[in-house]
């Protein structure tokens, strides 16, 4: 989701949620998504994913146009396919994430429930930059071509 002020692009971003994650800002915020699921439509997929991670629907957020971004090979080898839409966040909507359980600290047999992501938020182009997960960063790119002319 990206939306516009005062004459600048803001991208909307996720912070994954749990203790690896908690004091961790750079590159490490990512798109809303997720892998769809086998046979599932991949628009689809991404529009269940940004509701399972930030508790609302894209058409609620403004349900804009979706502009295809194509996709991104990310070190761990997961593909990452992408759509945008100009949106906002609806006034006084809650931010909620789905959950997953963890086992922290690793081998201690104590597991934790935590949300998929723990924040999101618009961020200007630059700080979106050194936010975004590396890999990412091309999504911004092929966005604010074909958005800004």
């Amino acid at each position: 989701m990206f939306r516009r002020r005062e004459g600048a692009l803001e991208f909307f971003l996720v912070h994954p949620g749990g203790p690896f994650f908690a004091r961790k800002t750079a590159g490490v915020w990512s798109l809303p998504k997720g892998e769809p699921a086998p046979g599932e439509d991949p628009l689809a997929a991404a529009q269940r994913e940004f509701l399972e991670e930030t508790g609302q629907s894209w058409d609620r957020c403004g349900g804009g146009e979706l502009i295809p971004l194509d996709s991104v090979r990310q070190p761990s080898g997961k593909i990452v396919e992408a759509w945008g839409f100009e949106g906002d966040w609806p006034a006084g909507a809650a931010f909620a994430s789905n959950t997953f359980e963890l086992e922290w600290p690793p081998g201690s047999g104590r597991r934790l429930t935590i949300p998929e992501a723990d924040e999101g938020r618009f961020f200007r182009e630059l700080e979106a930059r050194l936010r975004i997960h590396p890999a990412q960063a091309a999504f911004l790119d092929r966005l604010k071509a074909q958005v800004s002319g």
